[in-house]
């Protein structure tokens, strides 16, 4: 069995851990193992979601307004008359709220068009500017550790690539203790980014909680359109919550590598 998981997880890195203790390699195997497991369940949720998605922007919504215009009323309703509504056509924004630009951003998609979708993510990411300004505590936090939120990920592989480089080149030492050092920062900002990305979620729920709630008091969808509109951010919380088990699982791999490493370079020693 170990053999097994040690073949998976060789073929994962590349190289030999022949000086790697079995407990690290049967860990390294069952999480890559889940990776791929929670991978493909993901992959299929996106599958059923842009099913979805399409279709319900093929269906015109009942107030006969496009995503632009029905962000605008309900901002303009919320004494949000500052707040932009602009198009995206970017893969990394797409639908979505910012504190830092004062802007409601929707895809083209849901745009120009007067569907259910265009309902759905209009009001949703029109309400998350109405929790800003209501000051709403966990919208305030997401707000405050937004960068570490979206780049902390991103600067792990850099912070190893920091530290290697100072060891190397500027300390010219084998023990690699500034390798040791960035990439245990890069592994606690990996780590913060994973916590308040539930920060994120919770706020995501309660700004459709309340486009529900604001939908149905104005009369600005019906009972069919707002069960389309649940099923909807059903499945998209349901995609959140896979990225951020990814993104665990992710980090736990990446932690068991760094003691692979470590437990070759000792041996090697």
């Amino acid at each position: 069995m170990v053999e097994f998981f040690r073949e998976i997880a060789e073929t994962s890195l590349g190289y030999s851990l022949n000086n790697v203790s079995d407990i690290v390699i049967v860990s390294m195997g069952i999480i890559l193992i889940l990776i791929a497991v929670v991978s493909i369940f993901a992959l299929i949720v996106q599958i059923i979601l842009a099913i979805k998605y399409h279709k319900y922007n093929k269906k015109q919504n009942s107030i006969n307004m496009t995503g632009e215009n029905i962000a605008r009323k309900l901002l303009d309703e919320n004494g949000l008359e500052h707040i932009k509504v602009k198009k995206s056509g970017s893969l990394l924004f797409g639908n979505s709220y910012s504190h830092f630009f004062k802007k409601v951003r929707l895809r083209r998609l849901t745009w120009k068009k007067c569907s259910v979708s265009s309902l759905a993510m209009a009001s949703q990411k029109s309400c998350l500017a109405i929790l800003d300004k209501e000051n709403d505590p966990d919208m305030k936090t997401r707000i405050k550790l937004t960068p570490i939120i979206y780049f902390g990920p991103l600067a792990f592989i850099p912070l190893i690539i920091i530290g290697v480089l100072i060891d190397i080149i500027v300390i010219k030492s084998n023990s690699f203790t500034f390798t040791i050092l960035f990439t245990s920062l890069g592994l606690i900002l990996y780590l913060i980014s994973f916590i308040m990305s539930i920060k994120v979620l919770k706020t995501e729920i309660k700004a459709q909680n309340k486009a529900y709630e604001v939908l149905k008091n104005n009369n600005l969808a019906t009972d069919e359109e707002l069960t389309m509109l649940k099923k909807l951010f059903k499945l998209y919380n349901i995609q959140y919550v896979n990225d951020m088990v990814v993104a665990l699982l992710e980090l736990i791999y990446r932690i068991l590598q760094i003691i692979a490493v470590l437990q070759n370079n000792s041996s090697n020693n």
